[in-house]
């Protein structure tokens, strides 16, 4: 659910801002940049609420982290769909705004490592990756739920009425979704791998330090996972429209509506892959898939912008690419880690990494549009499988993910820690 919940609101807020823009940060020339800029304070937030909600998350539980970080997500989008406007109290509408942004970026934060920690430790052993294809699965079905919902709101209200308020109810369907995931997670059980933990130790754990000191092989592949995960995404789910019409082969209107297709191939792909991976295992499973991103991206991408190849065959081919590193991506972080430093490891490298490589990507993209040097953006992408690629081979170098793909869990559990 966490997934889909995130999917959900990113997409409301994205698409809705030119909408929201005028009555929550005024009518200014600046007013669209303002609520875009709430859109990217979410993601500088994340590290922190890894940080925070992690390493709560890590002491206390993983359901009881689920339903913080649910809360703040929903309680904040409802917050938001009830914000008063500029003309009522001037500039702190937007101050408001921004504050909400700000508390969902840190929701999230802890949001996606605890799910990774909670699937990893909840799913049967023998099943683990379609479990995590599941979990992440929900970026899709949220982002389909999101289009659904923003063009019944444009069959129902009109575009006037969008911009006159009825942008509000985007953010009450987003708090809906928000709240039926925390009612679902109520009755979710502890993982018997934590409820172990705690017995042994109590409340306490290795220092946060311990991240960086012990388990630096963890983290590089945690990044090269969470690049190859972050950038070809972005690109190739929800940039590519821009693309192709900023290179003249088609225009936004049609390569949206084709992208929805290709959302959900890609949804089925990591269903099979999922299946796939608990056969042959996930490494098989993700170095064929980066080995031909690598190979395909950029004379995909040549090929499209020469005109010797349609948009929606590279739109698609690109899409299913990225559907390894997503299959994997949830239970991969929580493998890489100790139980006890599950959440918070995983955590603060994602966080950091998609606030850095995710939230900077649109910014970059028109910023090498505008200079003409679109041309780096194919190897942009390669890049970022190039750092998938080589994140498995570090993976190899985390006893707790060889310990785990070996299915010798004992060798995985925490030790001496600290308070």
């Amino acid at each position: 659910m966490g997934s889909i919940v995130e999917s959900f609101d990113w997409n409301i807020y994205a698409v809705l801002a030119p909408f929201f823009a005028a009555s929550v940060f005024g009518d200014g020339s600046g007013k669209l940049l303002a609520a875009y800029a709430g859109f990217a304070v979410g993601f500088l937030a994340r590290p922190v609420g890894s940080i925070v909600i992690g390493r709560f998350s890590d002491r206390y539980g993983r359901r009881l982290g689920l339903l913080v970080s649910m809360s703040g997500i929903a309680l904040a989008s409802l917050g938001i769909a009830l914000l008063p406007t500029a003309a009522a109290v001037g500039v702190l509408a937007g101050v408001l705004a921004v504050v909400l942004r700000l508390i969902q970026g840190l929701a999230y934060g802890g949001e996606t490592p605890t799910v990774a920690a909670y699937v990893t430790e909840a799913a049967p052993v023998h099943m683990r990756w379609r479990y995590s294809a599941v979990a992440y699965g929900g970026i899709v079905i949220g982002s389909l739920l999101a289009f659904g919902t923003i063009a019944a709101m444009y069959a129902i209200f009109g575009r006037e009425a969008l911009n006159d308020g009825a942008w509000r109810w985007g953010f009450v369907a987003a708090a809906a979704v928000g709240l039926f995931a925390i009612w679902v997670r109520r009755s979710a059980p502890e993982t018997e791998s934590f409820e172990a933990m705690t017995a042994e130790l109590g409340t306490k754990r290795p220092p946060i330090g311990t991240v960086f000191r012990e388990h630096r092989w963890a983290c590089l592949a945690m990044l090269g996972m969470t690049i190859s995960g972050t950038i070809p995404f972005y690109f190739a789910l929800l940039y590519m429209p821009v693309y192709g019409d900023n290179i003249g082969v088609t225009s936004k209107e049609s390569a949206s509506s084709f992208m929805t297709l290709t959302l959900a191939l890609v949804l089925v792909t990591m269903l099979a892959l999922g299946w796939l991976a608990d056969q042959v295992g996930i490494l098989v499973v993700l170095r064929i898939g980066y080995v031909l991103q690598i190979l395909l991206t950029a004379p995909l991408l040549l090929a499209l912008k020469a005109g010797s190849m349609p948009f929606w065959v590279v739109a698609l081919v690109l899409g299913l690419l990225v559907a390894p590193a997503m299959t994997a991506i949830n239970v991969y972080g929580g493998l890489l880690f100790p139980p006890a430093l599950r959440a918070v490891g995983g955590g603060i490298v994602n966080a950091t990494t998609v606030a850095v490589f995710g939230g900077t990507f649109p910014l970059l993209a028109e910023w090498l549009h505008e200079r003409g040097g679109y041309g780096v953006l194919p190897y942009y992408v390669t890049f970022a499988s190039i750092a998938g690629l080589l994140g498995t081979f570090a993976a190899l170098r985390s006893p707790s993910f060889v310990a785990a793909i070996r299915g010798n869990t004992a060798t995985i559990a925490p030790t001496a820690v600290t308070a």
